[in-house]
């Protein structure tokens, strides 16, 4: 049978009050009764119910995470700092996959508020407007990780995507090509769709080369749509001398399909990733590629909801961490 709270009580020779304030780590017992308390949990092997001290307490000290991919380095890394900051405060952790599916999401979120957590944290594509009905509706705040809605009323933590964007396609250019591809994904995709193709519109603009719709091949995140889009890049009459992709892995798809292609890189076409995941120091040559802090956006989120959880005051909704560019072999700048 489960031992519980009232076995310990008459273990102790205490009252349950005195039980439940040793568990949950009240100062105001006696060391030498919290003692009696602590022995007679170990000799019982009690483990407190978390599901009827959340009904007492009206907390589960438990968040819901809802990633798009857990195998992928990128959401890995992202659940990484989440965790770590969950554990400082205390929280535990659900974490849910929901193939960036939008039904499997909006499931997602009604399972987690039926497990009663005390908070959501959400990374994944579109932010339609029944996901941000869904968020709206919640008895228990929300925070966007990596993602964003085009009217930023959901909490969110990012960077500047269109900007880090302009800035890798502003150095391909200032670097004397005329003709620069992108590797996209889905333009539906606020993130690595949209903000990062209107980034890298706005420098062929703005810097002289002029933006052409031919130059752009949309891909599904993977290294295979890296190297079919730079087969249909390779196709054009007058083809790319250097090519930013919207993340890491189709940049990696990009380099080989050039090398399959007999091309050399940099030397021939020069390459821009975004993410700075693993795979940019494991391809050869090694990637150049934007820096995007991972572990930082999924820390920075996680200690957000922890504030609008507990009531704390919140300076700033909508989060933007800096980014940079790391120079590898992939350029020759």
């Amino acid at each position: 049978m489960n031992t519980t709270i009232y076995d310990v009580a008459r273990e102790a020779g205490v009252s349950m009050a005195t039980v439940s304030r040793v568990v949950n780590g009240n100062p105001n017992v006696k060391p030498a009764t919290r003692k009696k308390v602590l022995d007679a949990i170990e000799r019982l092997g009690y483990r407190p119910n978390a599901v009827a001290r959340g009904l007492a307490s009206k907390k589960t000290t438990t968040v819901g995470v809802i990633i798009p991919d857990i195998s992928s380095i990128f959401f890995a890394e992202l659940a990484r700092g989440i965790e770590d900051i969950a554990t400082m405060y205390k929280y535990n952790i659900i974490l849910s996959n929901s193939d960036q599916n939008k039904e499997k999401e909006i499931h997602l979120i009604n399972t987690l508020l039926e497990k009663q957590v005390d908070g959501i944290l959400f990374m994944g594509g579109e932010i339609t407007p029944e996901h941000v009905e869904q968020f709206k509706r919640s008895p228990v705040p929300v925070v966007l990780a990596a993602t964003l809605d085009e009217n930023k009323e959901i909490p969110s933590v990012n960077i500047d995507y269109h900007q880090a964007a302009f800035d890798a396609v502003t150095e391909l250019i200032e670097a004397g090509h005329k003709r620069v591809g992108m590797v996209s994904g889905s333009l539906e995709d606020p993130v690595n769709g949209y903000q990062k193709f209107s980034g890298y519109k706005k420098a062929c603009e703005e810097k002289g080369q002029g933006f052409d719709e031919n130059l752009v091949a949309v891909g599904d995140y993977t290294y295979d749509s890296g190297i079919e889009a730079v087969q249909e890049l390779r196709k054009l009459e007058n083809p790319p001398t250097a090519v930013f992709a919207a993340t890491d892995e189709m940049a990696l798809g990009v380099i080989h399909g050039l090398q399959d292609d007999g091309l050399k890189v940099p030397e021939d076409v020069e390459v821009i990733g975004f993410d700075n995941t693993r795979l940019a120091t494991m391809v050869r040559p090694t990637l150049t590629t934007v820096v995007q802090p991972m572990y930082d956006i999924g820390a920075v989120s996680m200690r957000l909801l922890t504030k609008y959880m507990n009531k704390e005051e919140v300076q700033d909704e909508v989060v933007e961490l800096p980014h940079r560019l790391e120079y590898r072999d992939s350029t020759s700048f």
